[in-house]
């Protein structure tokens, strides 16, 4: 299996974050050569992880780029045939610019891959997108799951400051028309909150809720939560979309549509030894639960991780890295 791949070069955008390194893994272990690109090339916490995986000596390039520098991305989709758009700034804290924080890079980083991969004739794109680019949707009918039609209301989110989400709204609302008008193959992987074992050394948005909420914390991410899913089937989500070529659209990946309440109980039916905060049972309003939201994902042959294991392979890792005693 590997064999047949070790010719063909792919590029990941963010390849040193948490979704980034898995994804990169998985490709290596797939034979693909790797351009994954990085902030820094002389930050350790960047590169050091993904030089060590299996493959990477023979097969992994690293690549600095800014999303707002052209020609920094041109260098790293040079020569690859497929585009894996992951880097985005990620954030659930308070943003105090909001246009340059989050917006711009989000927007223009986007066009600029997206421009860059037209230009150098990229076969497919998949652009990582979020469940945050679906929720928050006050309007969507509350006996009526979310599914993929499903898009985050930009007026909400501007009155209530939710800058990430809508971040990532205009963010694939503007790689769709980068597709339509310039005639490119994207593909979107939407995933819910990311739980998993961590390869970098530092700690993400997703894996911080659960730290958080091991630490006490009682937010319920009432905009944010849409249900978890393992790190390892968001990176596996990716790879099938790019290799599908039936696969067309948006791909709304979690284990399941449930509510941050869900999610919180399990883990402290899980991890009695921790005071984990009790919820109401409905922490999401209107979010109608669902075990098939990720059908499409499913019917490529995606077997979702379970709560229990996601969460377990989450505590212990957060416990090896050294944030959690």
């Amino acid at each position: 299996m590997a064999e047949s791949r070790a010719e063909e070069v792919v590029c990941v955008t963010g390849g040193s974050g948490f979704i980034g390194s898995w994804l990169v893994r998985l490709l290596l272990d797939r034979g693909y050569t790797v351009n994954a690109t990085v902030k820094d090339l002389k930050n350790e916490n960047e590169t050091k992880h993904l030089e060590a995986l299996e493959g990477a000596e023979s097969r992994l390039r690293l690549f600095q780029i800014d999303l707002l520098d052209y020609d920094s991305i041109v260098a790293a989709v040079a020569g690859a045939s497929g585009v894996f758009h992951l880097a985005s700034p990620c954030s659930v804290d308070e943003v105090h610019d909001a246009e340059n924080e989050m917006l711009a890079p989000a927007i223009k980083g986007t066009n600029n891959v997206l421009k860059a991969a037209k230009e150098l004739g990229i076969k497919r794109v998949v652009v990582t997108s979020s469940v945050s680019a679906i929720v928050p949707s006050p309007s969507w009918p509350s006996d009526v799951p979310k599914s993929e039609d499903c898009w985050t209301d930009e007026e909400y989110c501007k009155q209530k400051g939710l800058w990430y989400p809508l971040s990532k709204t205009l963010a694939e609302k503007a790689a769709w028309d980068f597709s339509k008008e310039k005639g490119l193959d994207i593909v979107v992987v939407n995933p819910g909150t990311v739980m998993g074992p961590i390869l970098p050394p530092t700690i993400g948005a997703s894996m911080q809720m659960l730290l958080l909420l091991i630490q006490g914390c009682t937010d319920v991410y009432e905009n944010f939560f849409m249900g978890p899913v393992h790190v390892k089937d968001v990176a596996l989500a990716h790879i099938l979309v790019y290799e599908n070529t039936s696969a067309t659209g948006r791909h709304m990946c979690v284990e399941s549509i449930s509510h941050y309440g869900d999610f919180a109980a399990s883990v402290a039916e899980l991890y009695p030894e921790y005071n984990i905060p009790r919820f109401p049972k409905d922490t999401q309003p209107g979010l109608m639960r669902s075990k098939n939201g990720s059908k499409k994902l499913m019917d490529l042959g995606l077997e979702f991780t379970s709560v229990e294991q996601m969460i377990r392979d989450g505590v212990e890792s957060l416990k090896s890295k050294g944030f959690l005693t």
